[in-house]
């Protein structure tokens, strides 16, 4: 189902405001903005398709594909989704989240590249360094880290949710599984103590004047390393991987009205154990809350590392999962097929697929196509109804 709402509504109703400077952005986020208004309009130029049995025409728009797009992750996911099924351990699967204080927030606005950054390193290094322990593993390990900035709200919440395998590597090269039968990976109130250690050490390095005023709110509360139940089998991995990997701040279904300056959306209030609620903001401060989760310009964030990284990839980690599947028992990743989404089936005979058979920019369609593809939609129109 279509929304009937969408972010472009709210940034096309207030692009006066932006041009002109009344919300503070910069040029990378304007730029990203832009990407998004434009998006599957006539501005971005189209294309039209014929089928290849029926003869039908169809009329598309470009889509902008910028990665903050509430309209361009479906395929992306998807994707992304198959090319990760061939990583998949037949092991447990953990969820981690590591969560960074509220009083970094105002770094975060000012030196996102350095602070989410340093998220990555420090997360790693604590999953590491509790892997290496004989006490719990003993071996090097592997995770797949996701970054999201935002609360329900629009809120700045920076986080990363982590993947981890409940299997490591010795030095000797032979798999070894944890030693617990535990519901979670490692002990959080110990990871939350060396997470925190980690992290403010890094920044102390990286910006010594910051840190030294955050000094003080840094090591006053404990910070939040949340550890759900291990995943069932890889199929759960599969369906989690599709929920959060190319995620953005919020959907085009959670907005409900754009509306005299003003938009109304759905969102979870978690301090409530996550009842639906609805918030009313102006388009300005919908926009500047957006805005804040907009990375910056090449910033990764998905990351894969130890035994799931690129390098294990060529080779190391297809031996792995050689061994594994051949010793064990327990559910292999043997046919997992991810939903792909079929594209190019046309939409009136349903059998066959279409076929480009003009290009154009953001003038629009050539004069002898636009009569043929007026009767095409007028003709759709009518079966609709």
């Amino acid at each position: 189902m279509q929304p009937q709402r969408e972010v472009a509504d709210v940034l096309n109703q207030s692009w006066d405001s932006i041009e002109n400077k009344d919300i503070k952005l910069n040029s990378w986020q304007i730029r990203t903005l832009r990407a998004i208004k434009d998006c599957r309009t006539s501005a971005l130029g189209g294309h039209i398709d014929s089928c290849t049995s029926c003869g039908h025409l169809q009329l598309s728009y470009n889509s902008c594909r910028n990665r903050h797009c509430p309209k361009c992750q479906g395929h992306k996911k998807e994707e992304w989704i198959k090319a990760r099924q061939a990583d998949l351990l037949p092991a447990k699967y953990f969820h981690v989240v590591f969560t960074l204080p509220e009083c970094i927030n105002t770094l975060v606005l000012s030196q996102p590249k350095v602070v989410y950054k340093l998220l990555f390193k420090a997360a790693w290094a604590t999953v590491q360094e509790f892997g290496a322990d004989p006490k719990w593993l003993g071996g090097k390990m592997g995770m797949v880290s996701i970054l999201h900035t935002w609360g329900q709200n629009l809120s700045l919440h920076p986080h990363l949710h982590c993947i981890v395998p409940g299997v490591g590597i010795d030095e000797k090269g032979y798999y070894k599984r944890l030693k617990t039968e535990s519901k979670i990976l490692f002990p959080v109130r110990a990871m939350s103590k060396v997470f925190r250690g980690k992290y403010c050490h890094l920044l102390k390095e990286q910006v010594p004047d910051e840190y030294r005023k955050l000094q003080a709110a840094l090591y006053k509360h404990d910070w939040v390393v949340y550890a759900k139940q291990p995943f069932g089998g890889p199929e759960q991995v599969i369906e989690y991987l599709g929920r959060y990997t190319h995620k953005i701040a919020i959907s085009n279904h959670r907005i409900k009205e754009v509306k005299d300056g003003k938009v109304l959306f759905n969102y979870k209030d978690y301090k409530a154990e996550g009842k639906g609620k609805q918030m009313s903001l102006s388009n300005q401060e919908f926009i500047r809350r957006f805005s804040q989760h907009i990375l910056p310009k090449a910033f990764v964030r998905i990351r894969h590392y130890g035994i799931l990284s690129s390098t294990w990839k060529r080779g190391k980690l297809q031996e792995v999962q050689r061994k594994m599947t051949h010793n064990s028992t327990r559910t292999t990743v043997q046919g997992i097929t991810p939903k792909i989404t079929q594209k190019g089936q046309c939409w009136c005979c349903k059998k066959h697929t279409l076929e480009m058979v003009c290009v154009f920019d953001k003038r629009g369609p050539p004069h002898e196509w636009i009569d043929k593809t007026a009767r095409y939609r007028n003709r759709k129109r009518k079966i609709m109804k």
